[in-house]
């Protein structure tokens, strides 16, 4: 007799963290909180999957990786939520490469960027997001998820 067979889910949703999101954890607490990065990726994979959505991680400290990725994810992703970290303030070469490939993305940013350095009041991603989602913590990434989700329920 087989094992049983591992669900497969119709709808793929990558999640994008940029630089210094590894430090998750350690890095300035009282703003990122304690979550790390594994626990947090851990806990959207099962969010995912309970919404019978697979959800795909990926964090790199590269402009080039993270753009690799958006790349590699055309035609593969569904949606893609991205926190592209300091990058959401100066890559307009990640919002072209999120447009070059047609992926519709929500921005999200586990601190309130707008209570912060002015530098980050401005993002280069937010016109061509779907939405954006600040200050939520990692609260926040689930609630894009479940966006996406909603957004998606009428894929073909």
């Amino acid at each position: 007799m087989s094992p049983p067979a591992e669900p497969t889910h119709r709808l793929q949703i990558g999640v994008l963290h940029g630089p210094n999101l590894n430090l998750l954890g350690v890095r300035e607490p009282s703003v990122y909180g304690t979550t790390t990065l594994e626990e947090l990726n851990a806990q959207l994979v099962a969010h995912g999957s309970a919404l019978g959505a697979a959800v795909h991680c990926v964090q790199s400290n590269s402009e080039g990786v993270l753009i690799d990725t958006v790349h590699a994810w055309r035609g593969t992703m569904h949606g893609v939520v991205v926190n592209a970290g300091a990058y959401a303030h100066t890559s307009l070469a990640l919002r072209d490469a999120l447009q070059g490939v047609s992926l519709p993305f929500i921005e999200v940013h586990l601190s309130n960027v707008f209570a912060r350095e002015p530098e980050r009041h401005h993002s280069m991603l937010a016109p061509a997001a779907l939405g954006v989602i600040v200050g939520l913590g990692a609260f926040g990434y689930r609630a894009a998820i479940e966006a996406l989700v909603h957004r998606f329920a009428t894929v073909p």
